[in-house]
Protein backbone atom coordinates (compact mmCIF):
# COMPACT_ATOMS: atom_id res chain seq x y z
CA UNK A 1 0.00 0.00 0.00
CA UNK A 2 1.43 3.34 -0.82
CA UNK A 3 -0.59 6.94 -1.47
CA UNK A 4 -0.15 10.02 -1.75
CA UNK A 5 -1.85 12.57 0.85
CA UNK A 6 -4.51 15.06 -0.05
CA UNK A 7 -4.51 18.66 0.74
CA UNK A 8 -7.74 19.58 3.15
CA UNK A 9 -7.64 22.64 5.33
CA UNK A 10 -9.28 22.41 9.31
CA UNK A 11 -8.10 25.44 10.84
CA UNK A 12 -9.46 28.06 12.70
CA UNK A 13 -9.65 32.02 12.10
CA UNK A 14 -6.36 33.26 10.66
CA UNK A 15 -3.96 35.68 12.44
CA UNK A 16 -1.88 38.70 11.70
CA UNK A 17 0.61 37.59 13.25
CA UNK A 18 2.75 34.03 14.83
CA UNK A 19 1.61 32.87 17.91
CA UNK A 20 3.95 31.00 20.07
CA UNK A 21 3.46 29.52 23.81
CA UNK A 22 0.64 30.92 26.23
CA UNK A 23 2.54 34.08 27.21
CA UNK A 24 2.33 33.10 30.80
CA UNK A 25 3.94 29.99 32.24
CA UNK A 26 1.35 27.14 32.70
CA UNK A 27 1.95 24.50 35.13
CA UNK A 28 2.48 20.81 33.73
CA UNK A 29 0.07 18.77 32.53
CA UNK A 30 -0.69 15.60 34.55
CA UNK A 31 -2.60 13.27 32.32
CA UNK A 32 -3.69 12.84 28.77
CA UNK A 33 -6.91 14.74 27.99
CA UNK A 34 -7.64 12.37 25.15
CA UNK A 35 -7.53 8.62 26.45
CA UNK A 36 -4.48 6.81 24.71
CA UNK A 37 -5.34 2.86 24.63
CA UNK A 38 -2.48 0.35 23.40
CA UNK A 39 -1.74 -0.12 20.04
CA UNK A 40 -0.20 -3.76 20.43
CA UNK A 41 -3.32 -4.99 18.25
CA UNK A 42 -2.48 -2.99 16.07
CA UNK A 43 0.90 -3.45 15.82
CA UNK A 44 0.57 -7.12 15.60
CA UNK A 45 -1.68 -6.75 12.43
CA UNK A 46 0.51 -4.19 10.32
CA UNK A 47 3.99 -5.48 12.05
CA UNK A 48 4.79 -6.48 8.16
CA UNK A 49 3.74 -3.87 6.94
CA UNK A 50 5.87 -1.11 8.76
CA UNK A 51 8.67 -2.60 6.69
CA UNK A 52 6.96 -2.29 3.24
CA UNK A 53 4.78 0.64 3.02
CA UNK A 54 5.88 4.12 2.20
CA UNK A 55 4.08 6.91 1.14
CA UNK A 56 3.96 9.78 -1.55
CA UNK A 57 4.03 13.39 -0.31
CA UNK A 58 3.71 16.84 -2.15
CA UNK A 59 6.79 18.90 -3.60
CA UNK A 60 7.39 22.03 -1.40
CA UNK A 61 5.34 25.37 -2.30
CA UNK A 62 9.10 26.97 -2.89
CA UNK A 63 11.39 26.44 -5.79
CA UNK A 64 13.88 23.78 -5.27
CA UNK A 65 16.64 26.56 -4.74
CA UNK A 66 14.79 28.25 -2.61
CA UNK A 67 15.01 28.77 1.68
CA UNK A 68 12.65 29.49 4.26
CA UNK A 69 13.70 32.26 5.97
CA UNK A 70 13.51 32.11 10.12
CA UNK A 71 12.27 35.94 9.91
CA UNK A 72 9.56 34.45 8.07
CA UNK A 73 8.36 32.37 11.00
CA UNK A 74 8.49 35.52 13.27
CA UNK A 75 6.13 37.19 11.49
CA UNK A 76 6.43 40.76 11.41
CA UNK A 77 9.11 41.20 14.06
CA UNK A 78 11.51 38.84 12.42
CA UNK A 79 13.69 41.59 10.98
CA UNK A 80 14.23 42.89 14.08
CA UNK A 81 14.66 38.96 15.80
CA UNK A 82 16.85 38.27 13.01
CA UNK A 83 19.19 41.78 13.31
CA UNK A 84 19.37 41.22 17.28
CA UNK A 85 20.88 37.80 16.33
CA UNK A 86 23.42 39.01 13.76
CA UNK A 87 24.58 41.59 17.08
CA UNK A 88 24.88 39.14 19.84
CA UNK A 89 26.94 37.44 17.13
CA UNK A 90 25.79 33.81 17.61
CA UNK A 91 22.47 31.70 16.95
CA UNK A 92 21.41 28.98 19.25
CA UNK A 93 18.66 26.47 19.14
CA UNK A 94 17.31 23.24 20.03
CA UNK A 95 16.63 19.73 18.35
CA UNK A 96 15.22 16.43 18.93
CA UNK A 97 13.70 13.43 18.33
CA UNK A 98 11.00 11.01 18.91
CA UNK A 99 9.49 13.16 21.73
CA UNK A 100 5.48 11.83 21.38
CA UNK A 101 4.47 10.06 24.64
CA UNK A 102 1.94 7.69 23.86
CA UNK A 103 2.29 6.08 27.16
CA UNK A 104 0.90 8.02 30.27
CA UNK A 105 3.06 6.36 32.57
CA UNK A 106 5.88 7.73 30.49
CA UNK A 107 4.09 11.31 29.85
CA UNK A 108 6.50 13.37 32.68
CA UNK A 109 9.66 12.12 30.29
CA UNK A 110 8.07 13.58 27.54
CA UNK A 111 6.98 17.31 29.59
CA UNK A 112 10.59 17.16 31.27
CA UNK A 113 12.55 17.29 28.31
CA UNK A 114 10.03 20.32 26.87
CA UNK A 115 9.80 22.28 30.32
CA UNK A 116 13.63 22.11 30.59
CA UNK A 117 13.91 23.29 26.66
CA UNK A 118 11.20 26.05 27.49
CA UNK A 119 13.40 27.05 30.81
CA UNK A 120 15.99 27.66 29.20
CA UNK A 121 14.61 30.03 26.90
CA UNK A 122 12.99 31.70 29.77
CA UNK A 123 16.56 31.78 31.59
CA UNK A 124 19.28 32.69 29.42
CA UNK A 125 21.10 35.41 28.97
CA UNK A 126 19.90 37.55 25.85
CA UNK A 127 23.12 36.70 23.98
CA UNK A 128 22.64 32.44 24.66
CA UNK A 129 18.95 32.28 24.35
CA UNK A 130 17.84 30.04 22.12
CA UNK A 131 16.04 31.01 19.11
CA UNK A 132 13.67 28.33 18.11
CA UNK A 133 13.44 24.52 18.59
CA UNK A 134 14.27 21.71 15.31
CA UNK A 135 11.95 18.50 15.44
CA UNK A 136 13.53 15.45 14.02
CA UNK A 137 10.79 13.76 13.15
CA UNK A 138 8.38 11.36 15.00
CA UNK A 139 6.24 14.02 16.67
CA UNK A 140 2.92 11.94 17.29
CA UNK A 141 2.95 8.22 18.17
CA UNK A 142 1.97 6.36 17.37
CA UNK A 143 0.46 6.59 13.77
CA UNK A 144 0.57 10.67 13.94
CA UNK A 145 -3.29 10.94 14.46
CA UNK A 146 -5.02 13.80 14.68
CA UNK A 147 -6.89 13.49 17.85
CA UNK A 148 -3.25 13.21 19.71
CA UNK A 149 -1.41 16.38 18.87
CA UNK A 150 -2.80 18.24 21.62
CA UNK A 151 -1.30 15.87 24.21
CA UNK A 152 1.72 15.11 22.55
CA UNK A 153 2.69 18.30 20.80
CA UNK A 154 0.49 21.51 21.85
CA UNK A 155 0.24 20.96 25.51
CA UNK A 156 3.83 20.02 26.38
CA UNK A 157 5.13 22.92 24.31
CA UNK A 158 2.75 25.41 25.95
CA UNK A 159 5.66 27.46 27.52
CA UNK A 160 8.52 27.10 24.68
CA UNK A 161 8.13 30.70 23.47
CA UNK A 162 9.51 30.47 20.00
CA UNK A 163 8.96 28.63 16.73
CA UNK A 164 8.96 24.66 16.43
CA UNK A 165 9.97 23.66 13.17
CA UNK A 166 9.69 19.68 11.77
CA UNK A 167 10.96 17.10 9.56
CA UNK A 168 8.30 14.20 9.49
CA UNK A 169 9.10 10.91 11.25
CA UNK A 170 8.31 7.36 10.26
CA UNK A 171 5.34 7.41 12.94
CA UNK A 172 4.38 10.77 11.46
CA UNK A 173 3.56 9.81 8.51
CA UNK A 174 2.70 5.57 8.28
CA UNK A 175 -1.28 5.34 6.99
CA UNK A 176 -3.20 2.80 9.43
CA UNK A 177 -5.23 0.35 6.61
CA UNK A 178 -8.57 1.88 5.83
CA UNK A 179 -7.69 5.14 6.90
CA UNK A 180 -9.78 8.17 4.94
CA UNK A 181 -7.91 10.59 2.89
CA UNK A 182 -8.46 13.13 5.12
CA UNK A 183 -7.04 11.75 7.99
CA UNK A 184 -3.63 10.93 6.53
CA UNK A 185 -0.95 11.36 9.10
CA UNK A 186 0.52 13.85 6.30
CA UNK A 187 -2.01 15.57 5.87
CA UNK A 188 -2.22 16.71 9.61
CA UNK A 189 1.58 16.68 10.08
CA UNK A 190 1.15 19.59 6.87
CA UNK A 191 -1.81 21.42 8.32
CA UNK A 192 0.03 21.83 11.87
CA UNK A 193 3.76 22.49 10.59
CA UNK A 194 3.24 23.71 6.41
CA UNK A 195 0.65 25.78 6.80
CA UNK A 196 0.26 28.69 4.19
CA UNK A 197 -0.41 31.22 7.08
CA UNK A 198 -0.64 30.95 10.45
CA UNK A 199 -3.88 29.91 11.76
CA UNK A 200 -5.02 28.08 14.98
CA UNK A 201 -5.52 24.29 13.93
CA UNK A 202 -8.28 21.55 15.39
CA UNK A 203 -5.38 20.01 17.28
CA UNK A 204 -4.29 22.87 19.40
CA UNK A 205 -7.44 22.87 21.33
CA UNK A 206 -7.54 25.62 23.25
CA UNK A 207 -4.00 26.88 23.24
CA UNK A 208 -2.74 29.71 20.69
CA UNK A 209 0.13 28.48 19.43
CA UNK A 210 -0.27 29.00 15.60
CA UNK A 211 0.89 26.15 13.24
CA UNK A 212 4.20 26.87 11.32
CA UNK A 213 4.31 27.97 7.98
CA UNK A 214 7.27 25.87 6.70
CA UNK A 215 6.92 25.35 2.60
CA UNK A 216 6.64 21.71 2.90
CA UNK A 217 7.90 18.33 4.77
CA UNK A 218 11.41 18.88 3.41
CA UNK A 219 12.85 22.47 3.22
CA UNK A 220 16.10 24.22 3.87
CA UNK A 221 15.94 26.62 7.16
CA UNK A 222 17.56 29.77 6.50
CA UNK A 223 18.77 31.61 9.55
CA UNK A 224 22.00 33.66 10.58
CA UNK A 225 25.34 31.45 11.22
CA UNK A 226 23.86 28.63 9.99
CA UNK A 227 21.20 26.52 7.44
CA UNK A 228 19.51 23.38 8.14
CA UNK A 229 18.57 21.07 5.03
CA UNK A 230 15.59 18.71 6.31
CA UNK A 231 14.59 15.79 4.62
CA UNK A 232 11.67 13.18 4.70
CA UNK A 233 12.89 9.72 5.11
CA UNK A 234 9.38 8.50 4.66
CA UNK A 235 7.24 5.89 7.10
CA UNK A 236 8.93 2.62 6.97
CA UNK A 237 10.72 1.51 10.67
CA UNK A 238 13.58 0.43 8.67
CA UNK A 239 15.23 1.91 6.73
CA UNK A 240 15.02 5.74 5.77
CA UNK A 241 13.92 6.48 2.15
CA UNK A 242 13.97 9.97 0.21
CA UNK A 243 14.01 9.20 -3.24
CA UNK A 244 12.90 5.73 -5.17
CA UNK A 245 16.30 4.32 -5.30
CA UNK A 246 15.71 3.90 -8.99
CA UNK A 247 12.28 2.22 -8.88
CA UNK A 248 12.59 0.23 -5.95
CA UNK A 249 10.01 2.28 -3.80
CA UNK A 250 8.07 3.80 -6.87
CA UNK A 251 5.52 5.83 -5.06
CA UNK A 252 8.16 7.97 -2.95
CA UNK A 253 9.30 10.86 -5.39
CA UNK A 254 12.82 12.28 -6.89
CA UNK A 255 11.71 15.73 -5.45
CA UNK A 256 14.28 15.82 -2.57
CA UNK A 257 17.30 14.22 -4.96
CA UNK A 258 16.36 17.85 -6.97
CA UNK A 259 16.02 19.48 -4.00
CA UNK A 260 19.53 18.62 -2.34
CA UNK A 261 21.44 18.76 -4.90
CA UNK A 262 20.21 22.67 -5.82
CA UNK A 263 20.48 23.67 -2.42
CA UNK A 264 24.20 22.39 -2.36
CA UNK A 265 24.31 24.62 -5.89
CA UNK A 266 23.34 27.50 -4.26
CA UNK A 267 25.52 27.22 -0.91
CA UNK A 268 28.46 26.84 -3.41
CA UNK A 269 27.75 29.79 -5.78
CA UNK A 270 26.78 32.10 -2.53
CA UNK A 271 30.53 31.27 -1.23
CA UNK A 272 28.32 30.62 2.01
CA UNK A 273 30.24 30.73 5.23
CA UNK A 274 27.70 29.62 7.60
CA UNK A 275 27.50 26.27 9.26
CA UNK A 276 25.42 23.60 7.45
CA UNK A 277 23.90 20.87 9.08
CA UNK A 278 21.86 18.09 7.30
CA UNK A 279 18.56 16.72 9.55
CA UNK A 280 16.74 13.39 8.50
CA UNK A 281 14.75 11.18 10.65
CA UNK A 282 16.30 7.59 10.20
CA UNK A 283 19.84 7.77 11.26
CA UNK A 284 22.44 6.94 8.76
CA UNK A 285 24.41 5.65 11.77
CA UNK A 286 23.33 3.69 14.74
CA UNK A 287 25.56 1.09 16.93
CA UNK A 288 25.72 -2.46 16.41
CA UNK A 289 28.25 -4.89 17.40
CA UNK A 290 30.74 -6.32 14.92
CA UNK A 291 29.61 -9.58 12.98
CA UNK A 292 30.60 -12.61 15.72
CA UNK A 293 30.08 -9.68 18.44
CA UNK A 294 28.23 -10.08 21.42
CA UNK A 295 24.24 -9.11 21.36
CA UNK A 296 22.84 -7.56 18.34
CA UNK A 297 22.02 -3.90 17.76
CA UNK A 298 19.19 -1.85 19.17
CA UNK A 299 15.54 -1.13 18.10
CA UNK A 300 16.87 0.39 14.77
CA UNK A 301 19.95 0.04 11.86
CA UNK A 302 21.33 2.56 9.89
CA UNK A 303 20.15 3.35 7.07
CA UNK A 304 23.16 3.23 4.60
CA UNK A 305 21.45 3.18 1.27
CA UNK A 306 19.56 6.18 2.16
CA UNK A 307 23.31 7.89 3.25
CA UNK A 308 24.78 6.56 -0.26
CA UNK A 309 22.49 8.63 -2.27
CA UNK A 310 22.79 11.65 -0.18
CA UNK A 311 26.44 11.11 -0.61
CA UNK A 312 26.84 10.76 -4.24
CA UNK A 313 25.01 13.89 -4.60
CA UNK A 314 27.39 15.51 -2.26
CA UNK A 315 30.88 13.77 -3.57
CA UNK A 316 29.56 14.95 -7.28
CA UNK A 317 29.29 18.61 -5.75
CA UNK A 318 32.48 18.56 -3.91
CA UNK A 319 31.04 19.57 -0.79
CA UNK A 320 30.10 18.33 2.61
CA UNK A 321 27.79 19.22 5.61
CA UNK A 322 29.20 20.74 8.57
CA UNK A 323 27.02 17.77 10.94
CA UNK A 324 24.10 15.08 9.79
CA UNK A 325 21.38 15.49 12.68
CA UNK A 326 18.65 12.76 13.05
CA UNK A 327 16.73 10.60 15.56
CA UNK A 328 14.18 7.72 15.55
CA UNK A 329 16.67 5.55 17.24
CA UNK A 330 15.80 6.37 21.47
CA UNK A 331 18.85 7.03 22.27
CA UNK A 332 21.69 9.39 22.11
CA UNK A 333 24.67 8.53 19.99
CA UNK A 334 27.61 10.71 18.42
CA UNK A 335 29.58 9.49 15.70
CA UNK A 336 32.48 11.16 13.86
CA UNK A 337 32.79 10.53 10.21
CA UNK A 338 36.32 11.39 8.69
CA UNK A 339 35.23 12.56 4.50
CA UNK A 340 37.73 13.00 2.16
CA UNK A 341 36.71 16.01 0.01
CA UNK A 342 39.13 18.32 -2.37
CA UNK A 343 42.34 16.69 -0.59
CA UNK A 344 41.36 17.58 2.94
CA UNK A 345 39.80 15.21 5.81
CA UNK A 346 36.47 16.77 6.79
CA UNK A 347 35.67 15.92 10.99
CA UNK A 348 31.94 15.52 10.50
CA UNK A 349 29.82 14.87 13.47
CA UNK A 350 27.00 12.17 12.63
CA UNK A 351 24.46 12.52 15.80
CA UNK A 352 21.26 10.54 16.83
CA UNK A 353 19.01 12.10 18.97
CA UNK A 354 15.97 10.39 20.22
CA UNK A 355 15.70 10.67 23.44
CA UNK A 356 13.11 13.50 22.81
CA UNK A 357 10.91 11.64 25.70
CA UNK A 358 8.77 8.52 23.96
CA UNK A 359 10.96 5.76 25.07
CA UNK A 360 14.48 5.05 25.63
CA UNK A 361 16.23 2.01 23.99
CA UNK A 362 19.62 0.10 24.67
CA UNK A 363 22.54 0.04 22.39
CA UNK A 364 22.89 -3.00 22.53
CA UNK A 365 20.93 -6.19 22.97
CA UNK A 366 21.39 -9.61 24.04
CA UNK A 367 21.04 -12.12 21.51
CA UNK A 368 20.80 -16.43 21.48
CA UNK A 369 23.18 -16.93 24.65
CA UNK A 370 25.25 -13.58 23.39
CA UNK A 371 25.00 -11.16 26.39
CA UNK A 372 24.86 -7.57 25.40
CA UNK A 373 28.44 -5.48 26.23
CA UNK A 374 28.08 -1.96 25.69
CA UNK A 375 30.95 -0.76 23.58
CA UNK A 376 34.15 1.78 24.63
CA UNK A 377 33.62 5.14 24.22
CA UNK A 378 35.91 6.29 21.19
CA UNK A 379 35.29 2.79 19.63
CA UNK A 380 36.10 2.50 15.60
CA UNK A 381 32.87 0.91 14.01
CA UNK A 382 34.18 1.39 9.93
CA UNK A 383 32.60 -1.53 9.64
CA UNK A 384 29.00 0.65 9.97
CA UNK A 385 29.86 2.29 6.78
CA UNK A 386 29.06 0.31 4.05
CA UNK A 387 29.92 0.81 1.09
CA UNK A 388 30.41 4.37 1.00
CA UNK A 389 29.65 6.77 -1.65
CA UNK A 390 32.50 9.38 -0.95
CA UNK A 391 36.14 8.66 -0.24
CA UNK A 392 36.34 7.64 3.99
CA UNK A 393 39.21 7.88 7.04
CA UNK A 394 37.14 6.31 9.28
CA UNK A 395 34.05 6.30 11.71
CA UNK A 396 34.14 6.54 15.71
CA UNK A 397 31.47 6.09 17.91
CA UNK A 398 32.70 9.06 20.05
CA UNK A 399 29.85 8.90 22.91
CA UNK A 400 26.08 7.70 23.73
CA UNK A 401 23.79 7.79 25.91
CA UNK A 402 20.53 5.53 26.31
CA UNK A 403 19.52 5.93 30.29
CA UNK A 404 18.63 9.72 30.12
CA UNK A 405 16.02 11.45 27.77
CA UNK A 406 17.00 14.90 26.67
CA UNK A 407 17.73 17.02 23.51
CA UNK A 408 20.39 19.21 21.56
CA UNK A 409 21.40 22.52 22.45
CA UNK A 410 23.31 24.40 19.38
CA UNK A 411 25.20 27.55 18.64
CA UNK A 412 26.91 28.53 15.73
CA UNK A 413 29.05 31.55 15.44
CA UNK A 414 31.02 32.77 12.24
CA UNK A 415 33.56 30.38 13.06
CA UNK A 416 32.54 27.86 14.94
CA UNK A 417 29.31 24.91 15.36
CA UNK A 418 28.89 23.82 18.80
CA UNK A 419 26.28 20.66 19.12
CA UNK A 420 25.76 19.85 23.17
CA UNK A 421 23.47 16.70 24.35
CA UNK A 422 21.25 17.65 27.57
CA UNK A 423 19.96 15.23 30.32
CA UNK A 424 16.41 16.43 31.06
CA UNK A 425 16.68 17.11 34.74
CA UNK A 426 15.96 18.67 38.27
CA UNK A 427 18.64 21.10 38.83
CA UNK A 428 20.49 24.19 37.12
CA UNK A 429 20.72 24.07 33.32
CA UNK A 430 24.21 24.30 32.76
CA UNK A 431 25.23 21.26 34.87
CA UNK A 432 22.76 19.58 32.39
CA UNK A 433 25.54 19.29 29.49
CA UNK A 434 26.12 15.55 29.31
CA UNK A 435 28.26 15.68 25.66
CA UNK A 436 29.67 18.34 23.32
CA UNK A 437 31.51 18.54 19.98
CA UNK A 438 32.77 21.35 18.91
CA UNK A 439 33.58 22.20 15.16
CA UNK A 440 35.56 24.88 13.11
CA UNK A 441 33.71 26.10 10.35
CA UNK A 442 36.51 27.22 7.79
CA UNK A 443 38.88 24.18 8.27
CA UNK A 444 35.81 21.89 9.16
CA UNK A 445 37.68 20.13 11.76
CA UNK A 446 37.02 19.33 15.28
CA UNK A 447 38.26 21.55 17.86
CA UNK A 448 39.26 20.30 21.45
CA UNK A 449 36.42 21.71 24.05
Amino acid sequence: MARTPKKTTHARPLFDEPVFGEGVVAPDPGHFSTRHPSDNAEYKIIEQLLYKDVVGFDKSRIAANEVYELATAFGSPGPQVVQRIEKNGRIVFHALGDSGCSDVRKYSNEIRVFDQNADDVHTAAVTDRPSFLYHLGDVIYNFGESKYYYDQFYEPNRNYPGPIFAIPGNHDSFILPDTADADFPLVTFARNFCAESPVITREAGSLHRTAMTQPGVYFTLDAPFVRIIGLFSNALEDPGVISSLDGQWPVVPNFQLEFLDAQIERIIDEKYKGAVLLAVHHPPFTYAPPSGGSGVGGNHGSSTDMLRRIDTILNQKGWYPHAFLAAHAHNYQRFTRTVRLGGHDLDVPFIVCGSGGHNLNPMVRASRGKPAHDPSFGSKVDYLDVEPAVSTGGLILEKYNYRDYGYLRISVDAQQLRIGFHVAQNGSLPQSRFDLVTVDLPSHTMVAN
